[in-house]
């Protein structure tokens, strides 16, 4: 069981006590949600026809100077008008769960896992068995990812830096690094380096890790994949991404303030392949224009 009286749920571990102050993500312990809707912009193997239920929470554990959600991440966001009840929230998933879309995704789950296993609980006793998707930015503390367990179907960790000093200046977290491996490897010893797919070929348990490669910074993805490969396994799912794009506050570091370049893209690639990592997904360079959410409106992605 998950304390909240004495929060270690991220790589930080604050020890707050919830009930009475806020720690780094700014969450006290209660339940806000800005978004849950069906998106269709996941890899193939999490959406299908039908999409993924996901539930975007508010606020973060890290604070990256370039994220694509930060109308909602923000640590200075008032979630205010987002605050929702337990059983709120089971009511706006089941009503997808009821469309026929059997994936449910909890995007930046980790301030929130002790409310997941609720909510699991809940699913679970209305007799909805989704396909639950941890979907994190990989800075959960080991003990958090061994609480979920008996929860998770599908891992779906960032593993954003082998550099520690751009983790602390682009994400405030220096350990993210040692951190976010150390997570993904015991979500590797409870599923395994195998994803498994059902008849459809929807992923049905596993773990796949995302690499978002960035502006000038291909030795930082170079060291990333190298860790995941010696620390880890080649065997291990990879996303390769090349979506980003500048936002936010991407423009306070000039090499950030522009789209990656085919070639920084291409040379991450080859490094993956030549280290044996052969299961997993690239995208295309356009992918830049085809992810861009707008939490301010209805429709959050175009």
């Amino acid at each position: 069981m998950i304390d909240i009286t004495n929060c270690n749920m991220c790589a930080r571990h604050c020890g707050i006590d919830r009930t009475q102050k806020k720690g780094f993500c700014r969450i006290d312990d209660n339940l806000y949600i800005s978004t849950i809707c069906i998106h269709k912009g996941e890899e193939p193997v999490l959406t299908g026809e039908k999409g993924v239920c996901n539930v975007f929470f508010d606020h973060c554990t890290l604070q990256c100077e370039y994220c694509q959600n930060y109308q909602i991440s923000c640590n200075l966001y008032d979630m205010g008008k987002d605050r929702m009840s337990l059983e709120e929230c089971y009511i706006q998933i089941a009503r997808i769960l009821d469309t026929g879309c059997n994936m449910l995704g909890f995007v930046s789950p980790t301030p929130y896992a002790h409310i997941i296993e609720n909510l699991a609980e809940m699913l679970a006793k209305n007799s909805y068995h989704p396909i639950i998707i941890y979907n994190t930015n990989g800075y959960d503390s080991v003990e958090t990812i061994r609480s979920m367990k008996d929860i998770v179907d599908v891992y779906l960790p960032d593993y954003k830096y082998g550099s520690y000093e751009l983790a602390k200046d682009l994400s405030k977290a220096e350990n993210y690094p040692d951190a976010a491996l150390d997570a993904i490897k015991e979500m590797v010893r409870q599923k395994g380096t195998a994803l498994k797919l059902d008849e459809n070929g929807l992923a049905t348990s596993g773990v796949i890790v995302r690499h978002l490669v960035l502006p000038g910074q291909v030795e930082n993805s170079k060291s990333a994949l190298l860790n995941l490969a010696t620390e880890i396994s080649t065997d291990i799912p990879i996303s390769l991404m090349s979506q980003y794009y500048p936002t936010y506050h991407a423009d306070k570091y000039p090499e950030m303030s522009r789209k990656i370049t085919s070639e920084e893209y291409a040379e991450v690639a080859h490094f993956m392949f030549s280290l044996g990592f052969d299961n997993g997904w690239t995208q295309e360079p356009e992918s830049s224009e085809c992810y861009k959410p707008d939490f301010t409106e209805e429709k959050v992605f175009k």
